[in-house]
């Protein structure tokens, strides 16, 4: 199988309108190893200097960076360099058929597959709570005894045809059931929904974020900085694992095993989170 190699530059910052007296952060920005997936180097570069910096993994396995910054600061900004290799991923078509139900059964009388996560990320979250809308809206894919595979991906090419991209139409707050009523958003929306369309069926399903890689217009060179962050839904089988989709949230014809070159994983993150105090081979770039 051959192999990419991919160097990620990834920018935050933070412009205060006054300068904050300290500030606390929570990074998700490390790539994961994975068996098609190999992270060749990692570096993250903070501004001002950090007084207080710890890197753990978290109960997911990502790794995840929290620091702080204690003196008077006007701008924060956090630069993640990365180089890594991503291989071609398993076909899961060629895994065995399975029916929906028997792999929800699976899970549930063996709960300790994938060291819990599987039964873990089966559940509903305090970001994808239970939704019958949701449910309601996964049922036409889901009939007795489909095949788990062709039914996530029944679920996957249907959010793609019926919901829009609009980056105006919601924000990081925006519940399911607003999303599955405008059937517009961006791409953290959409995995949302296919979450929540799983989750109610009873089927281990996991928030990915990471990096997607778009070709340029025939004739035109690739531009540092064109492609984007992206958000997508990893849905588990005993038989197949972890299977990615990444078509719900892109209007491009990628597939259930495309690439990506940084994948931190959890029910849901963002690259950083943070509290202030102010006593008042190709390469991709983001801002």
């Amino acid at each position: 199988m051959g192999t990419d190699r991919y160097t990620v530059e990834h920018e935050t910052r933070y412009a205060y309108r006054v300068p904050v007296s300290q500030s606390w952060q929570l990074a998700h920005l490390t790539p994961r190893e994975l068996p098609w997936q190999h992270v060749l180097s990692h570096e993250l570069r903070i501004e001002p200097a950090t007084d207080e910096r710890r890197d753990e993994r978290d109960d997911f396995g990502n790794g995840v960076t929290h620091f702080a910054v204690y003196g008077p600061h006007p701008l924060l900004r956090v630069l993640m360099l990365s180089r890594v290799e991503v291989g071609e991923r398993p076909d899961a078509a060629r895994a065995a058929s399975l029916a929906w139900e028997a792999v929800r059964e699976s899970v549930r009388s063996e709960p300790a597959q994938d060291g819990l996560a599987a039964a873990r990320l089966s559940e509903p979250s305090a970001l994808v709570p239970w939704s019958e809308a949701a449910r309601a809206y996964a049922a036409p894919s889901f009939a007795a005894g489909r095949d788990w595979l062709e039914a996530v991906c029944d679920l996957m090419h249907r959010i793609h045809a019926d919901f829009e991209f609009d980056a105006e139409a919601t924000t990081v707050t925006t519940q399911v059931d607003e999303v599955l009523e405008l059937r517009s958003g961006v791409c953290q929306d959409f995995a949302h929904v296919m979450l929540a369309c799983l989750r109610g069926r009873g089927l281990p399903a996991r928030y990915v974020s990471g990096y997607l890689l778009t070709d340029p217009p025939p004739g035109r060179a690739r531009l540092l900085g064109a492609d984007a962050s992206h958000a997508w839904v990893a849905a588990y089988s005993p038989m197949h694992g972890w299977v990615s989709s990444t078509r719900p949230t892109t209007r491009s014809p990628t597939s259930a095993t495309s690439r990506s070159p940084g994948a931190p994983t959890s029910p849901t993150s963002c690259p950083c989170a943070a509290s202030s105090w102010a006593g008042a081979g190709k390469a991709w770039k983001w801002k």
